[in-house]
């Protein structure tokens, strides 16, 4: 799922011209990512999956900087990009700098894990949000129907063609 690029050395982001393509590219990578998550979800309960090899500390340091998160409540986007959950975050973020591909690579999140992804249900957050909220969540076995509604499908599949 990851995508390791590198960035010039020289590479100012605050004075970067906004290309279009390179914007346009930047969704693409998102939307794929998404897709292969959601395939992933499809074809594995969440509480089975690994998201990295550091899953573990992952959750263990949310637990530890949000105690107060609960991976089944849908996530207040405007108190996530608030000017103190964005310190928050950038904090938590930062350990893993050195340790996580493409850690603030721009990745789709679903709002709550009720839903699937969609316009209304998702937003756009640095991809170490996107991994401590997913891992929390499927740990909590709140993506399970994900792959429980796609063996049902898979299993009236079967059975109808039969």
């Amino acid at each position: 799922m990851s995508v390791t690029t590198q960035v010039p050395k020289d590479f100012d982001a605050e004075n970067a011209d906004n290309f279009e393509d390179i914007e346009k590219q930047f969704a693409v990578k998102a939307v794929q990512q998404m897709a292969t998550y959601w395939a992933i979800l499809e074809k594995v309960p969440g509480c089975k999956l690994r998201l990295t090899k550091m899953d573990d500390d992952i959750y263990e340091h949310l637990k530890k900087d949000f105690p107060e998160f609960d991976p089944a409540v849908p996530i207040n986007e405007d108190e996530m990009k608030s000017k103190a959950g964005k310190e928050r975050w950038r904090a938590f973020m930062m350990a893993y700098e050195k340790k996580i591909d493409d850690y603030n690579f721009g990745t789709l999140l679903r709002v709550s894990p009720k839903t699937e992804y969609g316009e209304k249900e998702t937003i756009f957050v640095p991809r170490m949000q996107f991994y401590a909220v997913e891992i929390a969540r499927n740990r909590a076995g709140l993506n399970d129907w994900v792959y429980e509604q796609a063996e049902r499908e898979r299993n009236e599949a079967k059975y109808s063609s039969a």
